[in-house]
C-alpha cells in the first residue's frame, strides 16, 4: 500500500483524530495510538492500530512518548493548543530529536487566534466558519450537518491531505515540519464553491429558497408509501422531463420553475403511492437523478454499492465502509476488519522496540508510568 513503512503516533483524543489516523492506517501506514491510563469508552476507531497506555504525568511517562516519536515519521496532536507543550512534547523538542518527524496539529480554530482556547464541537466550528447560516429554510434556525462537516470533512480529511503534502514535500527537503489544521478553517475551505458562487442564480436568494438548499420541488426529498424516503436532484431539463414521465405528470402543468408549493404537494402525494423498491423500479429504467434514500444500517444491500464492495460486515457484524478513493496500483483496505485492541495491548511490544529492558519496562509498569495488558509476556 502507498504508506506501507510510514510510522505514526496518533495522541488518543475524541473522533476527528482517529479517524485521520485512520485514513492514514487504511493505505498502508503503522498506527501506534498513545492513550492515557484511563480507558476511552468513545473510542471506535483503533482498529488496525497499536495500542500503549502512557501515564503522561510522569516524567518517565513523557519520555516515553517522546522516544517513540522520535523513531517516527508522523505524530497526530489531537489536544489543545499548549497541551504538549506543557508535557515537554511540543514541536521545538520532537523537531529537534527528529528533524524529519511530521507535527500535524488537529484543534478546532487552529493553534493561534482569539479562539484557540476555547471549547468547541462541530456545530460551533461550522457556525463560525459561516457555512451553518446557510443550512436552513425560510428563517428556522440552522440545522447541524451531524458532526462530518468541521470534525471529519474540515479536520481528519484536511488533516491527513496536509499529512500526505508533508511527507511528499520531505521526499525533497528531508526535512519534516508543523501542520496547523484548524476544523473551523477546514469546514470554510470546503465551501470554497460556495463562497465563490455566492452571486449565481442559484444562491440568489435566503437559505432554504434556492436551487440546491430546497427551493426547487425538484431537488428534495419525499416520503414514499412505506414511510421510507426518495432522493431527487432533476436539474436538468432532460431530467426533469424523464422525472415527471416517472410520476406519469405533465410538464405543461408541472413546469420546472412552476409555483413551487403547487408542485411540491402534488409530488408529495404522488410519491406516498408506492414503496420505495417500487420508486426504484420506475426509475431503474429511467434517468431521472431520483435514487433512494439508503438506510445508514444497510447501505451494502444497495445495488450500486454491492456491485463496487463499497461496504463490508466486520466480525462484530457492523458496517464499515472501505477505503476511498480507489488506487489502481496501490489500493488501501479498511483496518476495520481487525480486532478493536485493548488498553495497553501493544505496551510492551512497543517498549521492545525502543530498546527498553524487560527489566526497564517491569519498572516503568509497576511504578505506573505505563500499563501493559498482558505482563506475562516479559
Amino acid at each position: 500500500m502507498v504508506l506501507k513503512g510510514i510510522k505514526v503516533v496518533e495522541m488518543m483524543g475524541l473522533a476527528p483524530g482517529p479517524f485521520c489516523g485512520t485514513i492514514l492506517a487504511d493505505f498502508g501506514a503503522s498506527v501506534t495510538v498513545v492513550q492515557k491510563l484511563e480507558a476511552s469508552s468513545l473510542d471506535v476507531m483503533s482498529h488496525g492500530k497499536k495500542m500503549i497506555s502512557v501515564n503522561l504525568k510522569t516524567e518517565k511517562g513523557v519520555d516515553v512518548v517522546r522516544r517513540l516519536c522520535a523513531k517516527s515519521d508522523v505524530l497526530i496532536d489531537t489536544f489543545r493548543p499548549g497541551v504538549m507543550e506543557k508535557l515537554g512534547l511540543g514541536p521545538e523538542n520532537l523537531l529537534k530529536d527528529n528533524s524529519r518527524l511530521i507535527y500535524a496539529r488537529l484543534s478546532g480554530y487552529g493553534q493561534d487566534g482569539n479562539y484557540r482556547n476555547k471549547a468547541g464541537h462541530d456545530i460551533n466550528y461550522v457556525s463560525i466558519s459561516g457555512i451553518l447560516s446557510a443550512l436552513c429554510k425560510r428563517g428556522e434556525p440552522p440545522v447541524p450537518p451531524l458532526n462530518l462537516l468541521a470534525d471529519f470533512a474540515g479536520g481528519s480529511l484536511m488533516c491527513a491531505f496536509g499529512i500526505v503534502l508533508a511527507l511528499y514535500e520531505r521526499v525533497k527537503s528531508g526535512k519534516g515540519q508543523v501542520i496547523d489544521a484548524s476544523m473551523t478553517e477546514g469546514a470554510g475551505y470546503l465551501a470554497t464553491w460556495i463562497f465563490k458562487s455566492k452571486n449565481l442564480p442559484i444562491w440568489s436568494g435566503e437559505p432554504g429558497t434556492n436551487a440546491l438548499d430546497g427551493g426547487l420541488a425538484c431537488y428534495r426529498t419525499y416520503k414514499t408509501k412505506d414511510n421510507k424516503f426518495m432522493a431527487v436532484g432533476a436539474l436538468e431539463p432532460q431530467f426533469y422531463t424523464n422525472f415527471l414521465a416517472g410520476l406519469q405528470l405533465s410538464e405543461d402543468v408541472y413546469g420546472q420553475f412552476s409555483d413551487l408549493e403547487h408542485c411540491t404537494k402534488k409530488f408529495e402525494e404522488v410519491f406516498l403511492t408506492k414503496t420505495q423498491i417500487e420508486w426504484c423500479q420506475i426509475f431503474d429504467e429511467l434517468d431521472a437523478c431520483v435514487t433512494p434514500v439508503v438506510d445508514l444500517q444497510s447501505a451494502d444491500e444497495n445495488d450500486c454499492n454491492k456491485s463496487r464492495h463499497s461496504f463490508y460486515r466486520n466480525s462484530d457484524n457492523e458496517l464499515i465502509p472501505e477505503a476511498a478513493p480507489k488506487l489502481s496500483r496501490t489500493p488501501g483496505q479498511s483496518v476495520g476488519r481487525e480486532p478493536l485492541p485493548g488498553p495497553g495491548q501493544h505496551t510492551i511490544d512497543i517498549l521492545k522496540e525502543l530498546g527498553f529492558t524487560n527489566i526497564e519496562i517491569n519498572k516503568l509498569i509497576t511504578e505506573g508510568c505505563v500499563y501493559a495488558k498482558k505482563k506475562s509476556n516479559l
